[in-house]
């Protein structure tokens, strides 16, 4: 596919050509025999699963399998293959591939395992691939990598036990065996269907972030899920979801494992609220990505995305055979932010008048329709549809899913979902397995046409996906871009200290470049120097020694408060030296700060902290004792708009703090955000940061003022 639109001709964007791997009219398969289980399974499927290209067989140690001439070489096939299979020793694979490469072969799927997440020689060798894929314009997919499925095109892979139906999501796994040994099978068992599956293998060409920017562009594809253990590139990852989420295809991923930034030497008290989880939680956020639980909970979120394109709102009717069931989900839907508007007006009157309902005094919602309202499903469907004050609509069936009286309610409720405009949902959570288990039960049947859910829990979680993705495809639209906001990026020409953490007069100029500001501070070298600036800022004062040696200060003595006379500073100078030099050698004290107390309002933490995966994390909560009092903090990774750091903050006690002041005004929370974006700017214009700390940040009335600051630099 050829890239149109000038936003997707940069690297981050660009979208991998994929048809030949998907939908390959040609294909051969190099080390192809029916006595390997690789190999052999994936032509089996391949075949017996409608593959009606052409296949071409290529080893040496045959002359003829499953029916066809068995070539020696894949140089001496006929035709230049869409897509090459490579099934052989780990030591002849680069040949390989650089020898399709070199015939202009544009796809080569590795099978063969024993690369970099074996040894060291398998290290080199996928070096050695990588390079001849760059060298020859050849994509690979692994090494080590169990296959892919295109349902409307080609099965290719050993471990699929039956064929696949064309279904609208697509999976992309690092986990082979996951992706079809329990994704794929979990989801057929339910009558839910895939339209790609990806096992990605190591990845050592192709990535998990190419997959996803290639599904994001098929009309066949409703909803992409991954399932991620690491991603080697995370920025580009969220440019591409990102976009997929701007442009009306969710993204959802279950992440597993946790970095090491949790377990790194970190100087900064923001350091030391930010693990690594923190930042893909963070980066997931930013670009609309769903995180998920677990499989299941994939699964089932992804039913719900397929089924209904989007929702208008997150107003839920819910409809339950059960008063019990109806008050565990009213409750379920307020934890997930649902909303239950009230059955009133013409809607509750039309219910009351249905006999059968045997409703004494009035309707609520959730509507407990009784065991009674199984037998007029329809009647009461048309009252509830018919009321605007509903986006969205649950039938909870608290009865057997089995019997002659499910064929019924089975047969209303699909009639239901097809004549509303509205999604509609069943949760069915009565008995599911038959008398008889050759026969599929009402519920089975109804669940291949409708999406049926069978718990409580995530059925409300389905729901409430589908609410969020429009929320968040908004958010995301409303915002710039990544790429807008990296390109807008101006950083000032900065001589930064590198390798340490910075005096004062170091730090200054760099938090002015970005418009962080500080309280008032000025440096002393001596007692009667003291006096003078705490005359000049104004008593009461502090005094805290300035040594890039000394980072935590207040843990060795070295800070002084509230000194409100020329005495009390002189004899607080020479406390906090004597404190200091207590730890460091005198030639590492570079002075003296000397600043105002200020203690009239609340108290922030901002902060930048590095990243092993990503360049670095800024995060923002209540600061001062509040930090570990509270341990409530939210990441965010550079850069990033106003719109995300007032989610960030939002997402904290702080903005309570800031605008619920018991007898005191509401302090600005957009002054906070404005300076949030600021240290965003920093953290990413200045490849020098390693760590920033303002803590505290104290918000008054004349907006946020930082008053303590560490700032330490890479090499």
């Amino acid at each position: 596919m050829e890239d149109t639109d000038p936003t997707l001709s940069s690297a981050d964007l660009a979208v991998p050509e994929l048809g030949p791997l998907f939908d390959p009219d040609s294909v051969a398969v190099v080390g192809a025999s029916p006595d390997s289980f690789y190999s052999g399974n994936l032509v089996d499927n391949l075949l017996g699963y409608g593959f009606d290209g052409t296949l071409y067989p290529v080893n040496p140690g045959r002359d003829e399998v499953w029916g066809r001439e068995c070539y020696d070489d894949i140089d001496d096939v006929p035709e230049t293959v869409d897509l090459a299979v490579v099934s052989v020793p780990r030591e002849y694979v680069v040949d390989v591939v650089a020898s399709a490469g070199q015939r202009g072969v544009p796809v080569a799927l590795v099978l063969t395992a024993g690369f970099s997440e074996a040894d060291e020689e398998g290290r080199d060798l996928e070096a050695q691939l990588a390079e001849a894929a760059a060298d020859t314009g050849i994509r690979v997919v692994g090494p080590n990598c169990i296959g892919v499925m295109s349902a409307r095109g080609a099965t290719l892979t050993s471990t699929c036990s039956r064929e696949p139906e064309p279904g609208r999501i697509g999976l992309v796994s690092q986990s082979g065996a996951l992706a079809f040994t329990t994704f794929f099978e979990r989801a057929a068992d339910r009558d839910l269907h895939f339209s790609h599956i990806v096992s990605t293998g190591n990845e050592t060409d192709l990535t998990l972030t190419d997959y996803v920017a290639y599904l994001a562009e098929r009309d066949t594809v409703d909803v992409i899920c991954t399932y991620v253990e690491g991603i080697d590139d995370p920025e580009r990852f969220m440019r591409v979801a990102e976009r997929a989420t701007r442009d009306g295809t969710p993204v959802m991923t279950v992440k597993i494992g946790q970095s090491d930034l949790a377990e790194a030497a970190t100087l900064s008290h923001t350091g030391s609220l930010t693990g690594g989880d923190d930042a893909w939680q963070a980066a997931f956020d930013q670009s609309g990505v769903q995180r998920v639980p677990d499989i299941p909970d994939l699964l089932s979120r992804a039913t719900a995305h397929t089924a209904y394109d989007h929702v208008d709102g997150d107003r839920l009717c819910i409809a339950s055979t059960s008063g019990g069931l109806a008050s565990l989900l009213a409750d379920m839907a307020d934890e997930r932010d649902l909303g239950l508007p009230d059955i009133d007006g013409e809607t509750e009157r039309t219910l009351l008048d249905i006999d059968e309902l045997l409703t004494f005094g009035g309707f609520h919602n959730p509507a407990d329709i009784r065991g009674y309202g199984a037998e007029v499903l329809p009647d009461i469907a048309d009252a509830l549809l018919a009321d605007d004050a509903f986006d969205a609509y649950l039938f909870a069936i608290g009865l057997p899913g089995v019997d002659e009286r499910a064929e019924t309610i089975a047969e209303d409720l699909e009639e239901i979902v097809a004549g509303a405009d509205d999604p509609v949902y069943v949760l069915w959570t009565g008995r599911k397995e038959p008398d008889d288990p050759t026969v599929t039960p009402p519920y089975a049947r109804l669940r291949e046409s409708v999406p049926v859910y069978e718990d409580p829990g995530r059925c409300l979680d389905a729901i409430a996906s589908t609410t969020r993705y429009v929320s968040d495809r908004d958010r995301v639209a409303g915002r710039p871009s990544r790429r807008d906001l990296a390109e807008d990026l101006d950083a000032p020409d900065l001589d930064v200290p590198r390798g340490r953490v910075l005096a004062w007069d170091e730090a200054e100029p760099l938090l002015d470049a970005f418009d962080v500001p500080v309280v008032e501070t000025r440096v002393a070298t001596d007692p009667e120097e003291a006096v003078a600036a705490a005359e000049a800022v104004g008593y009461p004062v502090v005094l805290k020694v300035d040594s890039p040696a000394l980072p935590h200060r207040t843990d060795a003595g070295a800070v002084a408060l509230d000194l409100d006379s020329p005495e009390a500073v002189r004899e607080a100078y020479r406390d906090v030296r004597e404190a200091a030099l207590a730890h460091v050698d005198e030639s590492d004290v570079a002075g003296v700060l000397v600043q105002p107390m200020v203690d009239d309002g609340v108290e922030a933490i901002l902060g930048v902290t590095p990243g092993d995966v990503f360049d670095s994390v800024v995060t923002v909560g209540p600061g001062g004792v509040l930090v570990e009092a509270l341990d409530d903090s939210a990441a965010l990774v550079p850069p990033f708009s106003p719109v995300d750091a007032r989610r960030a903050v939002e997402g904290t006690a702080l903005a309570d703090l800031l605008t619920d002041r018991r007898g005191g005004e509401a302090l600005s929370v957009d002054a906070v955000v404005d300076l949030l974006v600021n240290v965003g700017e920093l953290a990413a214009s200045v490849d020098a940061v390693a760590e920033l700390d303002l803590n505290p940040v104290v918000v008054t009335e004349d907006g946020p003022m930082a008053v303590d600051v560490l700032v330490r630099t890479d090499e």
